[in-house]
């Protein structure tokens, strides 16, 4: 029911989060309720159902020191019952309506949906409204959870040895911001949450202050803001949320390099991460310029990595590369490979690092930017043809520091960059000792 964002899920949901919404011209209204609880309304009138969606502005990144998985654990938690709906009658409920639901953790927000029917919009605000403030936990139902917290990060991380080379790069690109954490938790101190952990955690962090309401459907502003303030808007904050405080990363000063050996590797595997600005803590317009400069050097067949790694050198079976930049504080820059049957992954890399040389000294094309700025546009009317896309949209924004404005302003800044703001992005965060290189290769399997 509940999951953690991998890397390529984080990395589509962070796609989801930067689509204009005037590609399909919609109005969204937003507006605050008197206990500080953001609100924001997508009309979507192509069928009678409303995706109603509660953020709260908290995610592994504000965990206490020891306790990391404790904000994906709370939001299993979650799900355990309070006085009026006790466990298992939630999703009852919204099962019972003919709606679904799920909920996610990320860096720095937690979140919680239904999609239903417009009629039963109400029924799901009198249901998170109840289990914002009201939750019971106990250690029946506490501690069988934390085991199966425990299952999921064995089975989505420790099982996957691409998942877990992710997680060593990413610990190994921040040395000191708490985003190297895994959003999961380490199993060592996951084991050792109780019950008291994710109340003191709850306590702190859930409250409407510290919330934002999306509902993006067959609904008026006028519709959703009665309901609104009748299901949330009575509730009263117990505390007031303070601005976050997180340890910033120095300058880097030296790259890193990681390598793995996994008998269940196939394949040699190359990974590339560079700290790059993120769209709320870029205060320019490098995170637009490194959205363009992603699918340039790896963004599918016309990329320069493809055509010269996969079709002229044929060195390599794939090769691609990304941009994530939907996290409050920092972004990620990166780019992976692996060789052909035959080929050796050293001199893959010499490849990459060519590519990438030959792109920060000379820059780009006019007409790859062209080309890269219509492919982007013409595919977020495709990305947004769902109420999720566009809540998640404006979800992850405003939970991470941007405004409604932001979001609806990036088709605008797309369209100015220029062939010179994709140079300065590349020559800014390109910089190897702002980088970790990770390589997986396989490994003979244990002698018993």
């Amino acid at each position: 029911m509940n999951r953690v964002l991998g890397p390529a899920a984080a990395f589509f949901l962070f796609l989801a989060t930067i689509i204009p919404a005037l590609a399909l011209d919609i109005g969204v209204s937003a507006f605050t309720l008197k206990n500080g609880m953001e609100v924001v309304v997508i009309p979507d009138r192509r069928a009678p159902v409303v995706t109603h969606m509660v953020w709260y502005k908290v995610g592994s990144a504000d965990e206490p020191q020891g306790k990391s998985g404790i904000a994906h654990f709370l939001e299993h938690l979650l799900f355990k019952g309070t006085a009026k709906y006790p466990p298992g009658e939630f999703d009852r409920q919204v099962s019972r309506n003919g709606g679904d639901g799920n909920a996610f953790t990320s860096t720095d927000y937690t979140g919680y949906f239904q999609r239903i029917a417009k009629e039963r919009l109400a029924l799901v605000m009198e249901l998170e409204a109840d289990r914002m403030q009201n939750l019971i936990l106990t250690d029946e139902n506490v501690l069988p959870e934390l085991n199966v917290v425990q299952e999921e990060r064995r089975e989505r991380t420790d099982n996957d040895p691409s998942s877990l080379l992710a997680e060593q790069m990413n610990a190994a690109l921040f040395i000191a911001h708490p985003y190297r954490k895994p959003v999961i938790g380490w199993m060592s101190e996951v084991v050792q949450l109780t019950r008291e952990d994710a109340l003191s955690f709850y306590r702190a962090h859930y409250t409407p202050a510290n919330a934002i309401l999306v509902v993006a459907g067959d609904v008026t502003v006028d519709e959703v803001r009665t309901l609104a303030e009748t299901y949330y808007g009575s509730l009263e904050n117990s505390f007031t949320p303070t601005p976050r405080k997180r340890t910033a990363e120095p300058t880097p000063i030296a790259a890193r390099r990681i390598v793995m050996s996994d008998p269940r590797t196939p394949t040699p595997v190359f990974q590339r991460q560079y700290l790059a600005p993120s769209y709320p803590s870029d205060e320019g317009h490098t995170a637009e310029a490194l959205d363009v400069l992603a699918e340039i050097l790896g963004g599918g067949t016309q990329s320069r990595f493809y055509q010269d790694l996969v079709i002229r050198q044929k060195i390599a079976a794939y090769a691609g590369s990304w941009y994530s930049g939907d996290a409050a504080d920092y972004g990620n820059f990166g780019f992976y490979a692996a060789p052909n049957p035959g080929q050796d992954i050293a001199r893959l890399e010499t490849a990459i690092d060519e590519v990438v040389a030959r792109l920060v000294k000379e820059g780009v094309t006019q007409a790859e930017l062209d080309l890269t700025r219509n492919k982007l546009l013409a595919d977020t009317v495709y990305a947004l043809d769902s109420q999720a896309a566009l809540a998640r949209m404006f979800g992850v924004a405003l939970s991470t520091g941007q405004s409604v404005a932001d979001v609806l302003g990036w088709e605008g800044k797309i369209q100015k960059l220029t062939v010179d703001d994709i140079k300065a992005a590349a020559v800014r965060v390109l910089d190897i000792r702002a980088s970790v290189t990770g390589i997986l290769l396989p490994a003979p399997a244990p002698q018993n």
